[in-house]
């Protein structure tokens, strides 16, 4: 199995949400690891939060499985039972279809790390727990709507254009 060369992978900056809602994962990024190493089955993440930054908006996956082990630092779980603390080691699991948005905050003044092991599907629908949003993804890429999957308004994403 060939090792992975950490240094030669893009570090992918932010998110791809819409509007102000990307400025809201600032201090985000991630190495594709499972992309660098030619997975086709799984995807597998490295996921760095600077100081205050958070992984994504709070949400949960209707098709996908998400697996989650900080590798380093301290992070903060938050979750629809509450908040809970993580640190190196500590592990969080995602079932496909369970409706609890979720989302990894880091609260210090030190970056963290976490491994995310994911399914991938052909198509995947995820739903935003503390917003009107939901995403759809295909081989043609997101599209961001309401959950009824009506167009997301300017006020709701910042967007003078939509």
């Amino acid at each position: 199995m060939p090792k992975l060369d950490l240094d030669s992978i893009e570090r992918r900056i932010g998110s791809v949400y819409p509007g102000r809602l990307n400025a809201a994962m600032d201090g985000r990024s991630s190495l594709r690891l499972g992309d660098a190493g030619g997975l086709s089955q799984f995807g597998v993440n490295l996921v760095r939060l600077e100081p205050g930054a958070k992984s994504s908006l709070r949400h949960y996956h209707m098709e996908q499985d998400e697996f989650v082990m900080v590798t380093e630092g301290a992070l903060v779980l938050v979750d629809d039972q509450g908040e809970h603390p993580m640190g190196p080691g500590d592990c969080a699991t995602f079932p496909a279809g369970d409706p609890n948005g979720h989302q990894f905050v880091n609260r210090t003044d030190a970056p963290a790390t976490f491994l995310v092991v994911g399914t991938r599907t052909p198509t995947e629908t995820a739903y935003y727990s503390d917003m009107d949003m939901m995403v759809k993804q295909d081989a043609s890429g997101f599209a961001f709507t309401r959950k009824d999957g009506s167009p997301l308004t300017a006020d709701q994403i910042g967007d003078d254009n939509e």
